[in-house]
């Protein structure tokens, strides 16, 4: 398996390379640039019909709706991480209005540009994108009352840093609702050498049990699973990767590949003064 910087090298390379195609493009050449099949269609829920929706900033790389459960009001401080074409961006600044602000945060640099194209051909003024690594995110902390992320946090290495941060940034009080890939069972251990399905959202997954256990550990309360989607690969896809005889033996062993949008809230207090200077937690 690579390493962390060879790993987010590859999701900046690949990404890059969506970033130039349109969502037309990227579904008929199997997922855009990463040629992983179709398997962002398979996991993309349909966003047409959300306020603030902009067709322009959706690739179809999500794997969920984490803005309909996120409890977002008027005014509120949102922060969207992997925020791509600003698809989430948009549909967050609908709620929050013009007395709030979204802040995108995205490592393709790509992705940034054309995010702050979008925003600049829709007029908005209290929407940004930053460049940055969303388990480093150039934020200052108890910045957000609420963090979004759709389908992005498989990709990174290092989850418990990333919900570390999530955790630093994030306002006492406030919460997060994030959609992403996770797994139940052992994937096939050719798929965590393939770069494809890293990039596609599958082999960068983790266990179910394992992602929620990360969350508990970096200090948030009142996790809820707000949708748990369950991602069917189909024959066709897995024979791009997998002998007939491995594709048997991974439907054997019952493997669920799943999409979950979860919630959970950071204390207004943290009782363990994780955050206190020169405590060394955060």
């Amino acid at each position: 398996m690579k390493n962390e910087t060879e790993i987010k090298e590859l999701v900046r390379e690949k990404y890059s390379q969506i970033a130039s195609q349109s969502k037309k493009q990227n579904a008929s050449s199997c997922c855009g640039a990463t040629g992983c099949g179709n398997v962002y269609s398979i996991m993309s829920d349909e966003y047409a019909g959300l306020a603030g929706y902009n067709p322009d900033a959706d690739l179809g790389l999500g794997c969920g709706l984490p803005t309909e459960f996120a409890k977002i009001n008027t005014g509120d401080t949102v922060v969207d991480l992997g925020s791509g074409a600003g698809n989430d961006a948009f549909i967050a600044r609908r709620i929050v209005g013009e007395q709030g602000r979204v802040i995108g945060i995205d490592i393709t640099e790509k992705m940034i540009e054309l995010a702050q194209n979008n925003a600049a051909k829709l007029g908005y003024e209290n929407v940004e994108f930053r460049h940055g690594d969303i388990d480093s995110i150039p934020l200052v902390s108890n910045k957000a009352d609420v963090v979004v992320s759709n389908c992005v946090l498989n990709l990174v290495p290092n989850k418990h840093k990333v919900f570390g941060e999530i955790f630093r940034i994030l306002k006492p009080g406030g919460h997060f609702c994030i959609s992403d890939i996770v797994i139940e069972g052992e994937l096939p251990s050719k798929w965590k050498e393939i770069a494809e399905l890293y990039a596609g959202c599958v082999s960068g997954a983790i266990q179910k049990s394992e992602y929620l256990g990360i969350i508990e550990e970096a200090g948030f309360t009142n996790t809820t699973l707000q949708k748990d989607k369950t991602i069917v690969i189909p024959d066709e896809i897995l024979a791009e990767y997998l002998s007939q005889e491995e594709i048997d033996e991974y439907k054997k062993h019952k493997v669920r590949i799943t999409s979950i949008t979860v919630y959970a809230d950071k204390p207004s207090k943290d009782e363990r003064k994780c955050c206190d200077p020169g405590s060394g937690c955060c």
